[in-house]
């Protein structure tokens, strides 16, 4: 076997294990939690419920307690926003785990009243 096919085998592999476990802790998040998403409060039904995703608190997709307690159910766009803050988070572009940025200082409604009582 070449290496072009042990690599292409080593990733089918690793997809279908994940696949493998996504399937059994999301069935099972899927079964414990209403079909609400834990940040915008999104419902779902049968026609969108592939939508709903399920978040690892501690982010270790290997930590699926039985309990559920690793796990909240986000809709597709919060979870992509909450793995990109800890991204962000992870290259320094914040300097608190609540995901809020030091870098933005300008406020375009800093001089607000000033302008409208200039105005009056």
């Amino acid at each position: 076997m070449n290496s072009k096919n042990k690599f292409d085998h080593a990733v089918a592999d690793a997809r279908r294990a994940s696949d493998k476990r996504e399937l059994g802790y999301r069935e099972q998040a899927i079964k414990m939690y209403p079909h609400i998403c834990g940040r915008c409060c999104r419902e779902f039904d049968r026609k969108n419920l592939h939508e709903l995703t399920v978040h690892h608190r501690d982010h270790n997709h290997d930590n699926n307690p039985g309990d559920g307690s690793n796990w909240e159910l986000l809709c597709l766009y919060c979870h992509d926003n909450e793995h990109q803050r800890q991204e962000e988070a992870h290259q320094g572009n914040t300097s608190s785990d609540d995901g809020k940025s030091d870098d933005a200082t300008f406020n375009p409604f800093a001089d607000l009243k000033s302008m409208l009582d200039s105005k009056n």
